[in-house]
């Protein structure tokens, strides 16, 4: 077949071009000096979220009728990756405004969506997402908060665990059973929770290993009393809208993991450049550049399967939860064993805090284990194999 010309053959779009080349250099400028110091001290990185409000890309997602940028899956997932290059904790605020808000916008009427999606998009308040409980993590159905009817309100009872930007976060998507006789899976429903309701509180910060800027605390819920109106859908929808959710939102930290390692890389391919061996640049060893072409090499497929499932993720094709969960599971697997070499081609260096690396190789341990683990990933991915996906 003879090449046509007016046919670009697998590319991406002159747009999702121009959007990295927009947000690159906000990343460089105004994120990336801050990065260091947002880890070190386990701090929010305020620096970050005001850059990203400048930009408008603190929740790309949102639609242009409710205020938002109205960018599409994969460029959202490049607004993450750009930010995750640079640091991870700040890539966790576009990232966990769409996984706070995609079970309102997958579910949610309109008078909802028109109440929250405005003040996400425009900076005035960020949204999280509260799923995970401390017997409920892999096996969310079994979860134990309760939402109890009580004429024209809902009055919540338990808690939930690992909720990313808790705290900061202004709206909080929440699961709570409001059926406990029900049947298990079909008997738990969504909510939106304000941080100003009477009876929510969080549990103090968690220690971690690493995305230390991005706060991590349990949501408490003591005789929580919201309007009835909060509910997102019907009553029994919540657990399907929140594994929907997932199967959109498990791309995004597939394109946070790509931009994680993307990072490493980066870094790394300078200082060998740099750093003199007998004689000469390590670069320049055979050994170095097998390092090198197998880290490119394991970065850029990881970056396709990302890019594959986001456009499955916008059309919402009907095979989405293999390619989110694989993509996903791949491109965690990826920035764990990139940042791992990165460490490694920097010697001694690699593992001081004077050098970003050792922060990545933290950075990327959490990939591989939230929005489900990459053994649920895996579990997701064989039943979609054996159904034909």
């Amino acid at each position: 077949m003879a090449a046509n010309p007016d046919f670009d053959l697998y590319k991406i779009s002159e747009e999702h071009e121009a959007l990295r080349e927009a947000i690159r250099p906000v990343c460089e400028n105004k994120i990336a000096p801050h990065a260091a110091d947002v880890d070190d001290k386990s701090r929010f990185p305020q620096e970050a979220l005001d850059a990203l409000i400048e930009a408008g890309m603190q929740a790309p997602h949102v639609d242009e009728q409710y205020g938002g940028m109205g960018i599409d899956a994969l460029g959202t997932c490049i607004v993450i990756e750009e930010v995750a290059r640079v640091c991870a904790s700040s890539s966790l605020i576009p990232a966990v405004n769409k996984l706070g808000s995609m079970p309102v916008i997958l579910g949610g009427g309109e008078e909802n969506k028109a109440k929250y999606l405005p003040k996400l998009a425009s900076g005035e308040a960020m949204f999280s997402y509260g799923l995970s409980e401390r017997e409920a993590g892999s096996d969310t159905a079994s979860m134990k908060t309760k939402a109890k009817r009580d004429g024209d309100h809902y009055v919540l009872n338990g808690q939930k665990s690992w909720i990313t930007n808790a705290g900061e976060s202004e709206f909080y998507t929440v699961l709570a059973v409001t059926d406990p006789n029900g049947e298990r899976g079909r008997n738990i429903s969504a909510f939106v929770v304000e941080k100003s309701d009477e009876g929510f509180s969080f549990g103090e910060p968690e220690r971690k290993l690493g995305i230390k800027g991005s706060p991590t605390r349990e949501l408490h819920f003591d005789n929580c009393r919201i309007p009835a109106d909060r509910i997102v859908g019907a009553e029994g929808e919540g657990l399907k809208i929140a594994l929907r959710t997932l199967d959109h939102t498990r791309v995004t930290i597939g394109a946070q993991a790509v931009g994680i390692a993307q990072g490493a890389l980066d870094y790394a391919v300078g200082y060998v450049k740099e750093r003199q061996q007998f004689g000469k640049a390590i670069a320049e060893f055979q050994a170095i550049q097998f390092m090198l072409a197998d880290m490119a090499m394991k970065v850029e497929t990881a970056r396709q399967m990302v890019y594959v499932a986001a456009a499955k993720s916008e059309r919402q094709d009907a095979d989405l939860s293999f390619f989110g969960a694989a993509a996903k599971c791949f491109a965690s697997d990826v920035a764990m064993e990139v940042t791992t070499d990165a460490v490694q081609l920097l010697g001694g260096a690699g593992y001081v805090k004077d050098f970003p690396v050792e922060r990545m190789m933290r950075d990327a341990k959490i990939t591989q284990i939230y929005e489900g683990t990459n053994q649920i990933q895996r579990l997701v991915m064989g039943r979609a194999v054996l159904k034909g996906y």
